[in-house]
């Protein structure tokens, strides 16, 4: 913990960390950005100086004022990303779920992109020296061997991402400068007029917008990464980082300004500004910046899903931890799903200049989304909402305008990252819902009610000891009352007998990075409930975590869990423990909404494709007792019945 808040602290460290980790996605846009505005159109003097113009602006007030200054803000405990902004803020209206579930829907949808567009356009350059080289099997052969480093960790190879990316932003804002030496007057593009000018005289405005936003794609990852790099650091290399690119993009300006009056065609103004012997170098450094860039946004992918599983917005599924290094996590079933995508995305537009069209799309979604719960933040941050309704109806402008230009390329392959986003909306949204129409049915009891029967089942001889310490989970948010199940459980289906009745409950914090627990002794040393505050970013092993406050509460001599064996206890060996997890069922789901039937149908079928309850939290199977329990719905109308003779 001391190193990562070291890291947050400016630093030189700090900076080349943030080079390293953060600007991947953003840093390689020049690598498509120009060759997708100037498309198949003519080359002329206002399409060149009004793209440079609408990029300037772009990075300006989307990249820059919006993130850097505005959304970097908003820190929970150090942490950024789409999930902690809505955890910050979720308690002050319960529909900003949506946004926070299409927002991560659609960074998700991007991870998938990201890394085959990259990628493609990063090789395609080796097209200027072998000609008829296909450069499909290649993109694919990187990104398979990209996925597959996952589950080893990247902690050793992120180490050395700042420096290469510090090469990479080095190397393109040289090239650039060198050919603005030859034609300076191109930097008259930063006066915003030429933007306005394009945007409201050429025809096809929003599909150069829609290209225009490319420019910008990595600005979430800005603020997703805030937790790995600190805002002090984010926001210094922000200045190298725009300056670099600024100038790489006032050069292809000027290597541009020589074609006008003819077409740019399968040419990419970026790897022209190389001097041939240079060339086959900078194809190596911008395919290993393509490479970090994917691997920037395959770990943020990791997180987002990390987050949402523990926010109750993702179906569980396994997570391992490859390294030592904090935030360092890998989700088998996502990082596959990621490759696939991947690997599909490739096969079905082979180009770089195809993938443009399906690409930007979800991020211009996830911007949206995050501008919405970024003003109920500013909202519940008491600043003036004549400043809010300012900041909503600039950036409500923009990206709506973004969006509009984005959905002209739908038929172009607009489609896919439709399609994918779509998907994984649906996931986040059924797994969400149906966990809320199961908790609807549920009922719970008061515990104190049973305090009498629980300790006469816990003396009652003639009933077989089930296990020394009984533990269940429940979800019952106070320590008064109780599920039903859990009191079915233990007086119905099987008395079960024990010396000591335990139950734990797991609150997710909205902090990230909680680790608390509270004790209380309903019925002293015959039934304990504990209470753990465990932040959203916090790794849920409960079989752990209970061990160590078992281990606390023997010391402090508040418990004694020696086995009450006669044999065992002469030797003050400790009794065993045995955890009942109870799996709810919705049974005659007929009486239910067509909608909810519909959800819950989908739902099982995620469950089935998630990890059980008892690997979710981390408990050790062999002392894991699973029990299906119905979960009743009210039937709506009385049976009638008859008997006869």
């Amino acid at each position: 913990m001391g190193h990562h808040k070291h890291i947050q602290k400016l630093s030189a460290a700090g900076l080349l960390i943030s080079l390293g980790i953060i600007y991947g996605d953003i840093g390689t846009s020049p690598l498509y950005v120009f060759k997708a505005i100037i498309g198949d159109r003519l080359i002329t003097q206002d399409l060149i100086l009004g793209g440079l113009s609408c990029i300037v602006w772009t990075l300006t007030l989307q990249t820059t004022i919006k993130y850097v200054v505005i959304t970097l803000q908003a820190d929970n405990k150090g942490e950024g990303g789409i999930f902690s902004l809505f955890s910050l803020v979720k308690r002050k209206a319960k529909w900003l779920i949506i946004p926070a579930m299409v927002g991560g829907a659609a960074l998700l949808a991007d991870g998938i992109m990201t890394p085959a567009v990259t990628v493609s356009a990063a090789i395609e350059g080796l097209g200027l020296i072998y000609q008829d080289l296909p450069t499909v099997p290649i993109v694919l052969a990187i990104i398979i061997f990209l996925f597959g480093l996952q589950q080893f960790g990247t902690s050793l190879v992120g180490k050395a991402f700042g420096p290469i990316m510090w090469l990479w932003f080095t190397m393109i804002a040289v090239l650039g400068f060198v050919h603005i030496m030859e034609l300076p007057i191109i930097l008259k593009a930063i006066n915003p007029y030429y933007a306005y000018h394009i945007l409201t005289t050429n025809p096809e405005a929003f599909l150069i917008i829609g290209a225009v936003f490319l420019c910008t794609t990595g600005a979430e990852a800005l603020y997703s990464d805030l937790g790995h790099c600190g805002r002090s650091n984010i926001r210094i290399s922000w200045i190298y980082v725009k300056i670099c690119l600024i100038l790489n993009y006032m050069g292809q300006g000027v290597w541009l300004w020589n074609l006008q009056g003819t077409h740019l065609g399968d040419v990419n103004p970026f790897y022209h500004l190389m001097p041939d012997w240079f060339l086959i170098y900078g194809i190596a450094i911008a395919t290993v910046a393509a490479a970090i860039a994917s691997q920037a946004l395959i770990s943020g992918s990791f997180t987002l899903i990390a987050e949402a599983v523990r926010l109750n917005l993702w179906p569980k599924v396994k997570i391992n931890y490859p390294s030592e290094q904090k935030g360092q996590l890998y989700v088998p079933s996502m990082n596959w799903i990621l490759m696939v995508g991947c690997i599909i995305v490739v096969l079905i537009f082979q180009k770089s200049v195809n993938m443009e069209a399906a690409y930007g799309l979800s991020i211009t979604v996830a911007m949206l989304m995050t501008t919405i719960l970024v003003s109920v933040f500013l909202l519940r941050k008491k600043v003036p909402k004549y400043l809010i309704g300012i900041f909503l109806l600039i950036y409500g402008i923009i990206e709506l305008t973004f969006l509009a230009g984005n959905a002209a390329k739908i038929l172009h392959g607009g489609w896919f990252t439709l399609i994918l986003g779509i998907t994984l909306f649906s996931v986040m949204w059924t797994w969400h819902n149906g966990r809320r129409i199961r908790n609807r049915y549920m009922k719970f009891v008061d515990i104190q009610d049973f305090y009498p029967l629980i300790r006469n089942i816990s003396a009652d001889k003639s009933i077989a000891k089930y296990s020394s310490n009984l533990v269940y989970l429940t979800s019952a948010n106070f320590n008064t009352e109780i599920e039903s199940s859990v009191i079915y459980s233990i007086i119905q289906k099987h008395p079960k007998r024990a010396d000591v009745y335990w139950l734990l409950h797991v609150d997710v914090t909205d902090e990230p990075y909680t680790l608390e627990y509270e004790v209380d002794q309903m019925i002293p040393g015959k039934l304990i409930r504990i209470d753990f505050r465990l932040g959203f970013r916090v790794e849920q092993r409960v079989n752990a975590l209970f061990r160590k406050v078992v281990e606390e509460l023997v010391h402090s001599g508040e418990i004694d869990i020696t086995s009450k064996y006669e044999s065992l206890k002469a030797q003050k060996i400790p009794g065993d423990f045995r955890f009942v997890v109870l799996e709810k069922i919705i049974s005659n789901s007929n009486s239910l909404k067509f909608i909810e039937r519909v959800t819950m149908s989908y739902h099982r079928i995620l469950k089935l494709l998630s990890i059980s309850e008892k690997r979710g939290f981390g408990l050790d199977s062999s002392f894991v007792t699973v029990e299906k329990v119905p979960l009743l719905v009210d039937i709506p109308e009385p049976i009638i019945l008859k008997r006869i003779k």
